[in-house]
């Protein structure tokens, strides 16, 4: 983020640039407008933030690990 100038700064800035010649002017404007920041969007892949489950069990060996290390919960909160 840069300098942030009020509108009497800027104002006294600009009545001091249009009275530069037109040529100044132009290298002027490509000037500022080369310094100003675009943000470009970039393609996201959302493949980059996944992977793929690699186990040397089967599924069904998975699918047992989970239900026994399930815990069962209790709902009722003692006051």
């Amino acid at each position: 983020m840069g300098l942030v100038l009020g509108d009497n700064t800027i104002n006294k800035y600009f009545s001091f640039l249009t009275k530069l010649d037109n040529l100044t002017k132009k290298k002027l404007i490509v000037k500022l407008t080369e310094s100003m920041e675009f943000n470009k969007k970039e393609k996201f892949d959302l493949k980059s933030v996944c992977g793929t489950w690699e186990d040397s069990r089967s599924s069904d060996e998975i699918i047992a690990d989970i239900k026994t290390a399930r815990v069962e919960k209790s709902n009722s909160i003692d006051l």
